[in-house]
């Protein structure tokens, strides 16, 4: 909601102040197709050269979420610790034989079942059953096992990041893009220099529309939408991180309890539950395999 309302006010004090000030909307109006294919096309082209499909479409989607905001809300957490909590209760009490279907085959198993969100989390489940496969195959060294759940998180948030700087190459290339629309600009006006001044003052009007165009874009548009996006990304890394932090509790032998309350630390406060909250989710959770 507040990155349309910023779109809006972006364009109203804009167009609206140049207006007021005397501006003539027309040379701008001329020339706007032009140069928005210009640049526009050309910012599109270098996007298609430097990036891989799979970063392209993460630049498409990641539209969508500058807009929608962080894909885990508050209960998203309750329900992520609430699976910790129920996986590293039955590996403690009922011992790693009785945990290993469920991360053998977790779309089969009871427990997962009970969180689709997370199910569907791809990477949140590979992330949570190989860990805890490390720890069925005796690999119970706390800080080995964290520095490969390090190392996993590291790739994972690199290659999410991968969109975001991918749009924020765009901002950074758009000015300089600009340039080069108002420089033809430039070409086309020298090419009719016979021509009286009022035909000439508007043809490098519409010339430095391009950079006006670029300079607008990258820093009023573009820019910002990649900023939302890196801080959105970077805030939804937090959802894996506390699978790392739970699972390190739980192999530093703190009962399954106090693992989950350390998780939820780690809880970006906007979305963090309070111990009461975390507590009721608890013992609403069965925990028998």
């Amino acid at each position: 909601m507040f990155q349309i309302i910023g779109i809006v006010v972006l364009f109203a004090m804009v167009f609206g102040g140049y207006t007021i000030a005397g501006g003539k909307m027309g040379v701008i109006l001329h020339s706007l197709p032009y140069e928005m294919m210009m640049i526009g096309g050309a910012a599109v082209a270098a996007l298609l050269i430097s990036n891989a499909p799979s970063t392209l479409k993460g630049v498409a989607g990641g539209f969508g979420k500058v807009f929608a905001g962080s894909k885990w809300k508050k209960q998203d957490y309750k329900d992520l610790l609430s699976l910790l909590f129920q996986l590293t209760k039955t590996m403690k009490s009922k011992g790693v034989i009785a945990l290993e279907s469920h991360i053998e085959k977790p779309a089969e198993s009871t427990i997962f079942q009970k969180y689709p969100k997370v199910l569907k989390d791809h990477f949140a489940v590979d992330f949570i059953c190989d860990t805890l496969r490390m720890m069925t195959m005796n690999l119970e060294d706390p800080h080995q096992i964290e520095d490969a759940m390090e190392k996993q998180l590291e790739k994972h948030h690199h290659e999410a990041l991968e969109p975001a700087h991918a749009l924020q190459n765009m901002a950074d290339a758009l000015p300089a893009l600009g340039i080069v629309a108002a420089v033809l600009g430039v070409i086309k006006t020298m090419a009719a220099i016979t021509e009286p001044p009022e035909v000439l003052g508007g043809m490098i009007g519409g010339a430095l529309v391009g950079t006006f165009l670029g300079v607008f874009l990258a820093y009023g548009l573009v820019g910002p939408l990649a900023t939302r996006l890196t801080g959105i990304i970077n805030g939804d890394a937090a959802y894996y991180k506390i699978i790392q932090s739970v699972l390190v509790a739980h192999l530093h032998g703190n009962a399954a309890q106090i693992s989950v309350e350390i998780g939820r630390g780690d809880i970006p406060s906007g979305a963090q539950p309070s111990f009461t909250e975390m507590e009721e989710a608890l013992s609403a959770a069965p925990t028998d395999a």
